[in-house]
């Protein structure tokens, strides 16, 4: 363990102030705020400790914590960092806090939900930096607690069904991830992920798996494979996402698009890459097809929706698809003659990119729709807006950059990831990124909707009546948002070169490491 535990320290934080403020009975609406705030915003400050004293030409795990927590089943306290890691790190020390801010004006029990909210970001932080399964999978498991309740508590009049609808599905696919990890401590007497790789690297994992049963390693594979298909979520198993975006309130929409989702496309990085990277190789030509359905199909239903935040919410499933794309294009080229570095380097990078450049457009535009849906009585249809432009100018034009940053403007960050997405999936699957070109054009087609009839389209008198511009608090939402998404548009290689080396590793590697 290293001298100074400084991630047990970026996770447990926020758990800190949630315990804090949740025996601060008595604490001011205004104090209760101010702190959740407070220890919200010091996980960024952390991570950029973090970045100050990370060395990205080292590929392996750094400020690495490991101490024996239940010996007799060989369960680790095991925490480290890498570049994957310090990125997720960092955009949960972003969004958590800007989506802190949309419930400041929400006077309905704010100690409670500074409490939830820190609580869910401590369990995100948690996932993104343990190493070992168990303390792993309490992280995985406890993050859906807090957004439950914000869901249910806060939402609106289908939040219920969404909520146990959420809860339902992440919770069945966290079963099948369970028993496969618990066939896996059972077979190979751990679960640590850095020694599992180890194992799947050397190629005596699938020897030591098929001992037991040739069917083994495939089914522990699926088992895996739905627990993290459901997170992100991989079509078909969307179906949660769309109610459970739409019922939460603003504030839990932006957690879950901007951290919750990543969780998923984090699953797939690290576990089944590393550990299963031959079954992943075997499947990865039919998981083509249901990346290519989440980026195809999660446009044309976005197209169909006449409501903004099931629009959002329906987008999220498209563009977090792309990264699936990324990932199961250089899985099934993997040790194949169609197999090039370049062009598989390129795909990891926007992999990572896409992630946590939709974390940064979505919540922009969750928040964008909510403040739509409380300045207007509730409303938040696509007709039921019009003309917002001359009424709201400073407000059109900060959600029209998350628009276009969303649709993969150039000069914005949204364009970095897509294009070296396809610039990777071109140069091995060629065919795929074909058919994922009908999801960019679906995506312009909502997105300028969405622009036209909002903030240029015929006024909605009775709607805009009072309507009012972006005030103070609200600012403090959008503007670091879109300062990111000019900042990361212009000068990618301030994000790139955290994970670059990394990704070059990965890209050079017989075995996905």
């Amino acid at each position: 363990m290293t001298s100074f535990p400084l991630l047990s320290i970026v996770v447990f934080t926020p758990w800190i102030g949630a315990v804090l403020l949740a025996v601060w009975r008595s604490a001011p609406a205004t104090l209760s705020r101010a702190l959740a705030m407070a220890f919200s915003l010091s996980t960024l400050l952390l991570g950029v400790l973090l970045w100050a004293r990370f060395d990205p030409t080292q590929t392996g795990m750094q400020f690495e914590e490991n101490e024996a927590w239940i010996s007799s089943l060989a369960i680790h306290y095991h925490l480290g960092l890498d570049g994957l890691s310090l990125v997720l790190v960092l955009l949960t020390g972003i969004v958590t806090p800007v989506a802190l801010v949309a419930t400041w004006h929400d006077p309905r029990q704010p100690r409670f939900v500074g409490v939830l909210f820190l609580l869910a970001q401590g369990s995100a932080l948690g996932v993104f930096l343990a190493l070992d399964f168990f303390p792993w999978f309490l992280f995985w498991e406890l993050s859906l607690i807090p957004v439950y309740f914000l869901i249910k508590l806060w939402g609106g009049p289908g939040a219920t069904r969404a909520a146990y609808q959420f809860v339902v599905y992440t919770i069945g696919g966290s079963a099948f991830l369970l028993l496969a990890f618990a066939a896996l401590l059972a077979t190979t007497g751990t679960a640590d992920f850095v020694a599992l790789a180890q194992l799947a690297a050397s190629g005596e994992l699938d020897v030591t798996l098929a001992d037991v049963g040739a069917f083994w390693p495939t089914a522990i594979f699926v088992g895996v494979f739905l627990g993290v298909a459901v997170k992100v979520p991989l079509w078909p198993f969307h179906t949660w996402l769309p109610p459970a975006y739409a019922e939460a309130p603003t504030a839990a929409s932006m957690f879950l698009t901007g951290v919750m989702s990543k969780m998923g496309v984090y699953g797939f990085l690290r576990l089944l890459w590393p550990i299963f990277p031959e079954q992943l190789h075997r499947a990865a030509p039919c998981l083509l097809w249901l990346a290519l359905a989440g980026v195809v199909f999660g446009a044309l239903a976005a197209m169909r929706q006449r409501d903004l935040k099931r629009m959002v919410a329906y987008s999220s499933v498209n563009h977090l698809s792309y990264c699936l794309l990324a990932l199961f294009a250089v899985a099934a080229a993997t040790g194949t003659p169609a197999y090039d570095r370049a062009s598989a380097t390129a795909a990891l990078s926007g992999t990572i990119f896409q992630v946590f450049n939709h974390g940064l457009s979505a919540a922009a535009l969750f928040y964008c729709v909510g403040l739509l849906e409380a300045r207007s009585g509730g409303r938040r249809g696509l007709d039921d807006f019009g003309g917002l432009r001359t009424i709201a100018p400073i407000f059109a034009g900060l959600a029209g950059i998350a628009l276009f940053s969303s649709l993969g403007l150039p000069g914005l960050n949204g364009f970095v990831g897509e294009f070296l997405i396809f610039r990777g999936v071109f140069g091995l699957a060629p065919w795929a990124a074909g058919v994922a070109c009908l999801g960019l054009l679906a995506t312009a087609w909502f997105l300028l909707t969405f622009w036209q009839r909002v903030f240029h389209g015929p006024k909605a008198g009775a709607t805009l009546a009072g309507f009012r511009d972006v005030h103070r608090s609200e600012y403090l939402a959008l503007l670091p948002l879109v300062a990111l998404m000019f900042l990361l548009g212009v000068a990618p290689q301030l994000l790139a070169a955290i994970f670059n080396p990394l990704v070059t590793a990965w890209a050079g590697a017989a075995v996905m490491p």
